[in-house]
């Protein structure tokens, strides 16, 4: 008997659950009428039995039997890993992205002192 259950490529966007992970698919159509491409991304739990997917990975999925009330796909295999340093500069960055950007001021006692060394 064939296997005919449907297999996506997608990445590990959240690895933050037990032996779960959130595998976002992107997927590209042309528009019928205007031929604009179109990108669309659809996010999927996905299980991870060894618990050891990071963030950043490339993974595929496949459908499965429902493993819980949004748990329908497990993961087939990992094609990319990202390397240790990679994957903490990518959470470092989304941790930045979080944080509200505060203006920094400019220091205004350095200017007088620079000024004081220049006519000395």
């Amino acid at each position: 008997m064939p296997n005919n259950r449907r297999r996506l490529t997608g990445r590990v966007i959240s690895d933050k659950m037990q032996k779960t992970v959130v595998v976002e698919v992107e997927t590209t159509q042309q528009h019928r009428l205007y031929g604009k491409v179109i990108r669309t991304s659809k996010r999927y739990m996905a299980h991870d039995e060894s618990n050891a997917i990071s963030v950043g990975s490339q993974v595929r999925i496949v459908e499965s039997q429902p493993l819980s009330r949004r748990k329908r796909w497990v993961v087939e295999d990992v094609i990319f890993a990202p390397t240790e340093a990679a994957a903490e500069a990518a959470e470092i960055q989304q941790e930045l992205d979080a944080e509200p950007i505060q203006a920094e001021q400019a220091p205004a006692e350095e200017e007088p002192a620079e000024q004081a060394e220049a006519e000395e």
